[in-house]
């Protein structure tokens, strides 16, 4: 199988318009959570919502534990957050029958460039979920951009009315695409850690989506519908279909009410027929596909589906310095800001030399 990673394949929008660089500091990639619900104001979990720099969710979740004197099971988070980048996200503290200690005492800033510091807290009812978020907020300054300006704003404006490939972005992957190997290794025997596990399942599972979606979008049906396709509702898991496509689909297409989606692979059978089938069944074949599809079934998964569409919302951007561009948009939970940065070029990520 080929490199699943989205600045590997086929793009949407036509040929690269501008090359760059991301997070040359952390400050250049900006992520706010995006609320899913209101704290319930009473309970057992204290709902902390903080900023950090320089440091990943689960090094967070570490310091807020040892901080609470709590085990770091008692941490919830709804989402992981990269090290290298100045994220805003929420964590919940399991302290049942006790108060937290001083919220000053969490906050630090060393030499190395980590920070920490909080901007609310609240009782809430229950621990905080993984998924518990309505999407994230980016704000991405790309730096050393090299293109045309008319080109690049023109392929803004074509992400903003078209949206773009809902590919699984890099980091599902790892370091130079391993963890679709090491799933192949664990699928023929390997042992790993539940963890660990549940990482390597999920690259294989997007790995194989990824395939299906670069065959629709070289096709150029990738938010387009093929017959026997499964539409699935905007900013849900819930999908319908196959049906006939008529004039309200079309209309609902349109208005990105419903997306055309694919496979997530597991047990049971593929729901999609006919041209749509093919077309899943065809790109899953690639070697190791089959492995991959077998090892999914084996540990249990079902299947599910996943939309081929995102559209960015409240995408707008500006020009700081003449090789200078700023983006702010949103995008909902579980879909990733650097499938947007390859629909415009190759945007080099100047944090990957000190991983």
């Amino acid at each position: 199988m080929s490199d699943p990673r989205p600045s590997a394949l086929p793009r949407a929008h036509g040929e690269a318009v501008l090359s760059a660089c991301m997070r040359s500091v952390p400050e250049d990639f900006f992520v706010e959570e995006l609320p899913g619900f209101e704290p319930s104001g009473s309970g057992e979990h204290l709902l902390l919502t903080v900023e950090k720099r320089g440091m990943n969710t689960a090094f967070a979740a570490q310091r807020i534990a040892q901080w609470a004197g709590v085990d770091v099971s008692a941490i919830g988070y709804a989402g992981l957050k990269d090290r290298h980048a100045v994220t805003r996200q929420r964590f919940s503290v399991h302290l049942p029958g006790r108060e937290a200690p001083s919220l000053e005492t969490l906050a630090f800033d060393n030499e190395g460039g980590e920070s920490l510091r909080v901007l609310d807290h609240a009782r809430h009812a229950k621990k905080l979920p993984r998924g518990a978020l309505a999407g994230n907020r980016f704000v991405l300054v790309l730096r050393e951009v090299a293109g045309d300006r008319e080109a690049i704003e023109a392929r803004l404006r074509a992400l903003t009315s078209r949206g773009v490939p809902n590919y699984f972005g890099e980091q599902r992957f790892g370091r130079g695409g391993d963890n679709l190997h090491a799933a192949l290794s664990m699928f023929a025997g390997r042992r790993v850690g539940r963890e660990q596990r549940t990482h390597l399942l999920s690259a294989a599972r997007s790995a194989l989506f990824n395939r299906v979606l670069a065959a629709r979008v070289t096709a150029g049906c990738w938010d387009a519908p093929l017959e026997g396709e499964v539409w699935i509702l905007d900013g849900s898991r819930s999908v319908f279909g196959p049906e006939p496509f008529n004039d309200e689909l079309m209309r609902r297409l349109a208005a990105f009410d419903i997306h055309p989606s694919g496979p997530l692979w597991g047990r049971g059978e593929l729901r999609s027929e006919a041209g749509t089938a093919r077309i899943e069944l065809a790109a899953l074949a690639e070697p190791p596909g089959e492995a991959l599809c077998r090892g999914l079934e084996k540990a249990g998964l079902k299947q599910e589906r996943r939309a081929l569409r995102l559209r960015p919302d409240g995408l707008t951007w500006s020009w700081p310095a003449d090789n200078e561009l700023e983006l702010c948009f949103s995008l909902p939970a579980g879909t990733y800001a650097t499938t947007l940065l390859a629909e415009l070029g190759a945007v080099r990520d100047a944090s990957s030399v000190s991983r």
